[in-house]
């Protein structure tokens, strides 16, 4: 798993406002603690309001919005794929589905889609 998608990850599960033992978080994203206790220092010095005590665990001090546009490269696969999909497949939704493709392509670039106008 790539460094961004761990951190993305790790913010994710932090969102509960519990806490999380490195312990578990590392079960869960598939790495070691150590991996994990790097990760967590690594997001407190960035300004992210994480912090983490020895046997009690990790948490968020304060909620974190994320915009609703980030998603992850296999979220924005996924949808691509399921949009050409029924721009194929389904004449009643082509159209709806291909101004849905251009509109990501245009709000998210990091999706490189190509960039087909109606």
């Amino acid at each position: 798993m790539k460094r961004d998608s761990r951190l993305y990850d790790l913010v994710q599960i932090l969102r509960d406002g519990k806490l999380h033992t490195a312990e578990e978080l590392a079960g869960r994203l598939g790495v070691s603690t150590r991996t994990v206790w790097r990760d967590m220092a690594m997001m407190a010095a960035t300004g992210l309001p994480v912090t983490g005590e020895r046997g009690l665990g990790y948490i968020l001090r304060a909620p974190l919005m994320l915009p609703p546009t980030v998603l992850t490269p296999d979220e924005l696969d996924a949808l691509a794929t399921g949009l050409r999909h029924l721009e194929a497949n389904d004449p009643a939704r082509a159209r709806a589905a291909k101004s849905l493709l251009y509109k990501i392509s245009t709000l998210l670039p990091q999706a490189n889609l190509p960039r087909e106008e109606e």
